[in-house]
């Protein structure tokens, strides 16, 4: 064993982020990171939230944001492996301290087998949902990662039966937003006013969730509009999707009644009454605001498919798999209609007035939701991977 005075007092970190979810999970543990260590270098590929605890992002995440099994992961697997080639090399000369891969475990499986072998020090951040779908992850886990950090309570004793080290984190998100938000500064910073019924559409942050679920979610604002002509509807946008999104605006009739955001997605959810949001992290996000939510999903036939075979719980969404039960309505692929999906964004809407109950029930549990998740998570990981690296 390493004694633990020769490890440097600021490390080198090497870190992977794919997505939107990903940079802002890992620039929450770059910041925990570095009130441990204040003059750590951290360096790979990573986005706006990593960069602002100055991390240095040789590619920008987006270069990793596919969505399933289909033509553009096709289209784009030879750039991805691409990168992940020219990465390895990098960091098998660089030598960092650690690795940490932060979600994308496509991406990020096999580079830290890589740099495991080469007597590189890997952690991977968020265990992918095994317990979900696709439990055969759990071999390249194994010999991915020499520790898991998880970020929902009941996965270390999973991984931990298939000879996983592994630590519950909590989930950084629920730290990071209130338990009770403030829906009128929300409002207020977005020009809402006090007294607007307010729907949030998020149809996700990746080209291809764009092009399944945006045109399909403002059609169903369209119809929401027409039962109900008072309501403002907020449109957080990836700022890289903004000008895309404004013009299924227009197509659909909506400019004027849908104020499209440059990000913001967490001012939209506390200034909102329902959201009708994609399945992913977002719906995590809005559990975690105690929002009524309509979740849906839409793929790809193939990808569908595969997914749909590869599950093991019958619900998708995170809050209905954390509550083990539907919570909130979950429509997917086909049913996934703008009928569909208008007539449950409503059914929330008018539960202020109709059935009040509905709506306190559903706070409690994702009240509940929330002090579950509620820990130190900076500090906790940061006490992992010190450990880590002092063995």
């Amino acid at each position: 064993m390493a004694d633990p005075s020769s490890q440097p007092q600021a490390p080198a970190i090497a870190m992977v982020a794919g997505e939107v979810s990903g940079d802002l999970l890992a620039g929450l543990l770059l910041g925990g990171m570095k009130a441990r260590w204040p003059d750590l270098t951290s360096f790979g590929i990573g986005g706006p939230h990593m960069q602002r605890q100055g991390f240095e992002a040789w590619w920008p995440h987006s270069k990793l944001a596919v969505h399933g099994f289909n033509w553009e992961l096709l289209r784009r697997y030879r750039e991805i492996v691409g990168i992940r080639d020219q990465l390895r090399t990098r960091l098998l000369d660089k030598r960092p301290d650690i690795f940490i891969g932060t979600d994308a475990p496509d991406f990020n499986f096999q580079l830290e087998a890589d740099l495991r072998r080469a007597g590189i020090k890997t952690v991977h951040f968020v265990c992918p949902s095994v317990w979900a779908w696709r439990p055969e992850r759990m071999e390249k886990i194994r010999r991915s990662a020499d520790h898991v950090l998880c970020i929902f309570p009941f996965e270390p004793a999973l991984l931990e039966r298939n000879g996983i080290a592994a630590t519950y984190v909590g989930h950084p998100l629920a730290s990071v937003i209130p338990m009770q938000a403030d829906k009128a500064a929300a409002r207020q910073a977005l020009g809402l006013s006090s007294d607007a019924l307010v729907v949030a559409i998020l149809p996700g942050s990746r080209r291809s969730e764009i092009a399944h679920l945006a045109k399909r979610f403002l059609q169903a604002a369209a119809l929401i509009k027409a039962d109900k002509p008072q309501v403002k509807f907020v449109l957080p946008a990836v700022p890289g999707f903004k000008d895309t999104i404004e013009v299924l605006v227009q197509q659909t009739g909506l400019t004027g009644c849908v104020q499209v955001l440059a990000g913001q997605s967490h001012a939209a959810l506390a200034a909102c009454d329902v959201t009708l949001i994609a399945s992913g992290t977002a719906t995590l996000e809005a559990a975690l605001f105690k929002r009524p939510m309509v979740i849906a999903y839409h793929q790809s036939w193939l990808s569908w498919e595969i997914m749909r075979r590869k599950r093991l719980q019958p619900w998708v969404g995170l809050p209905n798999i954390l509550c083990e039960e539907f919570v909130v309505p979950e429509l997917l692929q086909d049913a996934a209609t703008p009928n569909a999906l208008a007539f449950e964004v409503i059914s929330w809407l008018d539960a202020a007035d109709r059935d009040p109950a509905r709506l306190q029930t559903l706070n409690a549990k994702f009240e509940a939701l929330h002090r579950a998740l509620q820990r130190d998570t900076a500090t906790i990981a940061t006490d992992a991977i010190q450990k880590i690296l002092q063995n």
